[in-house]
């Protein structure tokens, strides 16, 4: 019971007005609640695995920098596709193809998550207690409460906000968290 509850509590804490928490928001303003909320909970299991994995066995064997680099590409990626998403949409329209929001939302998340503070978070409770099924369910919770904060606070201003400011500010925040990504990858930010 420690476990879980101290997975809860510091995933929680962790997550609160992170970037991915931002994140959800985002996506929340642009894509159904359910949805996003979906794709959360998939990428938070699939992410703290991960991170169990590496607390307890890998934690000398992936560089870091490679995971980061690949968040901030696909964060640059995401920004510059929102902000041509309108043309793009239409297009789509007209060729009847379908781009499926569970799996835009589930992979950014994941990628953004890789190397977060809530996935160190669960590495050092996974090294502290090394109990799987408590600490999963402790960390996921934790992070399904904090992101469905955001997912209110987006579904607030998708309501209340026309969709070009949230398409635009929507991309210059992805732009934004991949420039982070980068300045933290190479050393110019800690």
């Amino acid at each position: 019971m420690t476990a879980f509850i101290t997975a809860f509590i510091m995933v929680f804490l962790a997550e609160l007005g992170d970037k991915t928490q931002l994140l959800v928001m985002t996506f929340a303003a642009k894509y159904r609640w359910q949805t996003v909320m979906f794709a959360v909970l998939f990428s938070t299991i699939l992410n703290h695995l991960v991170a169990i994995l590496i607390g307890i066995y890998l934690n000398s064997a992936i560089n870091m920098a490679y995971i980061h680099i690949a968040a901030a590409a696909a964060f640059l990626a995401f920004g510059a596709s929102t902000l041509f998403s309108n043309k793009r949409e239409e297009k789509f329209k007209e060729k009847k193809t379908f781009i499926n929001p569970f799996w835009t939302v589930a992979i950014a998340f994941f990628l953004a998550e890789t190397g977060d503070k809530t996935q160190l978070a669960a590495i050092t409770i996974a090294a502290r207690f090394g109990a799987w099924g408590p600490l999963i369910i402790g960390t996921t919770l934790g992070m399904v409460a904090a992101d469905s904060l955001g997912v209110l606070a987006g579904t607030f201003i998708n309501n209340h906000i026309s969709s070009e400011r949230i398409q635009f500010f929507s991309a210059l925040f992805f732009i934004l968290c991949g420039c982070i990504e980068l300045a933290y990858t190479f050393g110019f930010i800690g």
